[in-house]
């Protein structure tokens, strides 16, 4: 009988043991991502701009006025010229950079076209 009694004691504690096991722990959520940096955009100084602007405009100006001296001037080229004034006088300075670089780049591909031949 002693015997019975210690396997029946040693049963009772692995019963206990078992139940006395504790619980896993539920994972702790992951931890919440940093806030993305919100891109801030530099400020624009109007001036600054505005000045760019008529720079630009001079620049196009120079640029279309040689490819006419040279009968070399594209229409787009003296189309953009036209918007690119239109702009600088409504005060709209980016579209006056805009159109003014559009101006000097056609005139410039006038000036190149020269060197082509004529006629093949």
């Amino acid at each position: 009988m002693l015997h019975r009694s210690r396997v029946l004691a040693f049963a009772a504690v692995l019963f206990a043991g078992a139940c006395a096991v504790q619980e896993p722990q539920p994972e702790p959520p992951p931890p919440a991502p940093a806030p993305e940096p919100v891109a801030v955009k530099p400020q624009v100084d109007e001036k600054a701009r505005a000045e760019e602007a008529k720079a630009m405009l001079a620049q196009a100006e120079t640029d279309v006025q040689r490819a006419r001296s040279k009968r070399a001037l594209w229409l787009k080229a003296w189309e953009e010229l036209v918007a690119a004034r239109r702009a600088v006088a409504g005060s709209d300075s980016q579209a006056a950079i805009d159109h003014s670089k559009r101006a000097s780049e056609y005139a410039q591909l006038g000036l190149e076209q020269l060197a082509y031949p004529a006629v093949k």
